[in-house]
């Protein structure tokens, strides 16, 4: 089943417009116009992440946060059109997950949806060390990598890669798989970046390993899987 989106917001254009776009990137949306309605609708079936406008009638956005943290711990991001510190402070501190300033893509809505809720996934994942085979381990509480008990010195991008491929050994995954599940902000990285991580992370894992193997595979036209018995 599709995360379940709920979207409050009372300017119609703008909230047509989020709708459909999350709708597309195949989401499950809701909408709510109106501030005591959307409360009372978070409250009663809580989604798995709420798009909050601030400004609303019956009811302003701080204050529908404010409630909500009283019963319910899941994302919400901020709407707004005050772009004053003081009130992305303020959203914050009453436990408001991000906050995106009108007027915006719904291109960045849709690449922050994702990212917060990858945040939220993998904070619900136990932080034990995450074994792939006898020889490489991620300790992902840490940001570490060993293989063969050597460090390998990975960057962040590349444990987060390394993390990916890792959980599905010998899957291949395409660049925009890649891209959508290793990097928390997608919008200033293209897929062809990914190239060059794994070209990184390959010489990493191969300086590492007892026998020189290639530890990442790649399938021309495809993507790229984690296995270390394939030639390069």
């Amino acid at each position: 089943m599709s995360p379940r989106i709920l979207v409050v917001e009372d300017e119609p254009d703008i909230a047509a417009i989020v709708v459909d776009y999350l709708r597309h990137a195949g989401y499950t949306v809701e909408h709510q116009a109106e501030g005591r309605a959307a409360l009372a609708s978070m409250l009663t079936t809580p989604p798995d992440l709420t798009l909050l406008d601030i400004m609303l009638p019956g009811m302003d956005g701080l204050e529908i946060l404010r409630q909500a943290r009283r019963h319910t711990q899941h994302p919400i991001i901020m709407l707004t059109a005050r772009v004053e510190e003081v009130d992305r402070l303020v959203g914050l501190e009453l436990g408001a997950d991000d906050y995106i300033c009108k007027p915006f893509s719904p291109r960045e809505v849709v690449a922050r949806v994702k990212a917060v809720l990858r945040r939220t996934a993998a904070a619900q994942e136990p932080p034990a060390h995450h074994t792939t085979t006898a020889a490489l381990m991620l300790d992902e509480s840490h940001w570490q990598a060993t293989l063969h008990g050597r460090p390998l010195g990975l960057t962040r991008r590349e444990f987060k890669l390394l993390q990916v491929l890792a959980r599905q050994t010998g899957r291949i995954f395409s660049r925009a798989q890649l891209l959508d599940q290793a990097y928390d902000d997608t919008l200033d990285v293209n897929e062809r970046a990914i190239d060059s991580h794994i070209k990184n992370l390959r010489k990493k894992l191969k300086a590492a390993s007892t026998d020189g193997s290639d530890w990442i595979r790649s399938v021309y036209g495809v993507g790229f899987a984690l296995d270390p018995t394939a030639p390069d």
